[in-house]
């Protein structure tokens, strides 16, 4: 349930200030938070006294852990009109982010996960400290990384989103920089000066006032990794990257393709389709009318809810997805979850 306090929504000096702020759910996003950040944003788009927006979440342990999956999963025997109207709303907020016409400062410190990165991970100016982590870990519950996460892993350097998007693993701060997630390391501790400091920030002085607070990353374990991801995911299929792991034969694969072999085979293909349908496509909008149609299909199909059943309602970490293996998802079925809905039911943000 979420009330008017969900989000606090403030203006400090030339500041538009947005502070998720359900600390013990980790600031999970619910539909009425979408729309509270929605008409807030809305509202200071044409306002004067608005130079820039600044993002945080309440708390020290998360900016965002992700869109509130328990919610969708009980809505399920009412069909999908409740999960099609939570992703509709928020992907639209995502795009309003992406070309928000004001500097949009999102300090991404702490947990930040799923609805959590499509809230900051497009905005103009994206701070991360020694305390972030981010993920977008949904092939783990029957899903594919959406709010523009397809988007943002097309656009990691070389192999590094394909990686990350099949096996959900965690970025640290540093990953999240070299993996074009973040822009700006800023240490915790200097967090709150950094928000004061730019409650007296102009749109041009935004960039100046960060770098006076920015400070050098620690090195990047991912960008250390690198070189083996784009030999081991450069493959053309699901099983082409398994059997490169396998042959790899380090201690490293071993775990990254034991670990990919527990998610569901139907969001592993149509992850990896997504993504590098992703390098192609003209704009986030375009990655989020794809994301929503297989959103919409997995949710539809009932591997999203059964991926939340196994991880979050029955907790016995045994989902039975359907199909059960890779080899019985074929080419026509990843075709299809990436099909146009009809057109009365798309989400149509690439058109406008």
């Amino acid at each position: 349930m979420s009330t008017s306090e969900d989000v606090i929504i403030r203006r400090e000096g030339r500041a538009g200030r947005l502070t998720m702020n359900r600390p013990k759910a980790l600031n999970a996003l619910t539909t009425p938070m979408v729309g509270m950040i929605t008409r807030a944003l809305e509202a200071w788009r044409h306002d004067p006294a608005i130079e820039l927006v600044v993002l945080d979440g309440a708390g020290e342990r998360a900016l965002c852990a992700g869109g509130d999956v328990l919610t969708l999963y009980n809505s399920r025997a009412a069909g999908s009109a409740v999960a099609r109207e939570f992703w509709s709303t928020e992907y639209r907020l995502n795009a309003m982010i992406g070309r928000y016409p004001k500097p949009f400062v999102a300090l991404m410190d702490g947990i930040v996960m799923g609805g959590g990165i499509g809230l900051s991970g497009h905005a103009s100016h994206r701070i991360v400290t020694e305390r972030s982590m981010l993920a977008m870990p949904e092939t783990g519950i029957g899903l594919i990384p959406d709010v523009g996460g397809t988007w943002l892993l097309g656009h990691s350097p070389g192999e590094t989103g394909i990686y990350l998007g099949l096996t959900g693993a965690r970025m640290t701060g540093a990953d999240a920089i070299f993996a074009r997630f973040a822009d700006t390391f800023v240490s915790s501790n200097r967090r709150e000066d950094l928000v004061a400091a730019l409650g007296d920030a102009t749109s041009a002085t935004v960039d100046q006032i960060i770098a006076a607070f920015a400070g050098a990353p620690p090195a990047s374990e991912l960008g250390d990794l690198a070189g083996k991801l784009d030999r081991d995911f450069a493959g053309a299929t699901v099983e082409g990257i398994l059997a490169s792991l396998e042959r790899n034969g380090s201690p490293w694969a071993a775990k990254t393709r034991a670990d990919l072999v527990t998610k569901s085979p139907k969001a592993l293909k149509a992850t990896l389709a997504a993504i590098r349908q992703a390098r192609t496509l003209p704009s986030l909008e375009a990655a989020l009318d794809v994301e929503y149609r297989l959103c919409t299909r997995l949710f539809e199909d009932g591997e999203f809810p059964e991926g939340v059943r196994a991880l979050l309602v029955d907790k016995d970490k045994a989902p039975k997805w359907q199909p059960a293996s890779l080899a019985e998802v074929g080419d026509a079925e990843v075709a299809r979850l990436l099909s146009p809905l009809p057109a009365e039911q798309e989400l149509g943000l690439g058109r406008t």
